[in-house]
């Protein structure tokens, strides 16, 4: 049976699943019970592509090749990521009706209604394949310019998409959930920093590695040093900053769009407060924000996010 038609097996069932299961682990909520069916509906086939993305980007897909065959490929293409992303796109074509016959992998399927029912144009997505293509040949950047030029293609589509899904795009609203995505990327990165480096990349700008007087040995370290601390911290006023800049964005829409928007500024802040409370020290692993937490973050962004309109 060819991949995208047909009935599919149980076990691709499972694999999906097991892909958006990850879904768990964000820093956000990615497409909470409160919303109405469509939008969880379309948030999730979004989160399932750009997790798709990401993990042929960070060579984090299953093991056995299920994945290339989905997209037409050899299951020794797996360990290919170029040519993974390559084939990606053009499934991604397929979803946009540039080519012959329905997307071959169910995650792709599954994201072409959303596509059609709300107008979505190919740039979103193709931004996030290109950024796991950069992540291929870019292991440093050197400025902070740079990282957020990087962002820009990693994590802005995002929330544009998330505007875009929700009937909400306004120029101002792109502007502030750009800089809420943004600070999303850098907290991930902060976050990362070891697990960043076992991949050998570094998201930390080396300008400011050299202000802070850190050398990239230090971040091997079992535990961080106090100019990495001082590193982290200084970054993470970036990220805060960041997220205070499109907080508005919160207050500019209603209903229940109002509080996912505010679980997502307020996953960020609580990631923050956590790196924090971890005195800035993310060597030993990724500090994550507790449950409580979380909501006591998001509820702060909904009393004190500025009501428009």
């Amino acid at each position: 049976m060819t991949p995208g038609h047909g009935i599919r097996p149980l076990s691709d069932t499972v694999h999906v699943n097991a892909t958006l299961d990850k879904a768990t682990a964000e820093n956000f909520p990615v497409a909470p019970v409160f919303l109405p069916r469509a939008w969880r509906d379309g948030l999730t086939a979004v989160y399932g592509y750009a997790r798709l993305v990401d993990d042929i980007g960070d060579g984090d897909l299953a093991p056995g090749g299920r994945d290339a065959v989905l997209l037409g490929l050899d299951p020794a293409a797996v360990d290919d990521r170029l040519a993974m992303l390559d084939a990606l796109e053009a499934d991604l074509m397929r979803v946009f009706g540039a080519d012959s016959g329905p997307p071959r992998h169910p995650l792709l399927l599954a994201l072409r209604p959303v596509v059609r029912a709300h107008g979505l144009t190919p740039e979103p997505f193709l931004g996030l394949i290109e950024a796991n293509r950069q992540d291929q040949h870019v292991a440093r950047y050197g400025t902070y310019a740079d990282l957020v030029g990087y962002c820009e293609l990693s994590a802005n589509p995002v929330g544009r998409l998330v505007l875009s899904l929700t009937g909400t795009s306004t120029p101002e609203r792109i502007r502030r959930s750009d800089a809420v995505c943004t600070a999303l990327q850098i907290v991930e990165h902060i976050q990362d920093v070891a697990e960043d480096l076992g991949r050998d990349r570094i998201y930390l700008p080396a300008e400011d590695m050299r202000r802070f007087h850190v050398a990239e040995a230090e971040l091997a370290a079992p535990t961080a040093g106090a100019s990495v601390r001082a590193l982290i911290a200084f970054e993470s006023d970036r990220a805060r900053e960041l997220l205070n800049e499109g907080t508005p964005l919160v207050g500019s829409v209603h209903g229940r769009l109002r509080l996912l928007l505010a679980g997502f500024v307020g996953g960020g802040r609580a990631a923050l407060r956590a790196v924090t409370a971890a005195g800035f020290d993310v060597l030993p692993g990724p500090p994550k924000p507790t449950k409580s937490g979380l909501l006591r973050e998001v509820a702060a962004v909904l009393r004190t996010a500025p009501r428009k309109g």
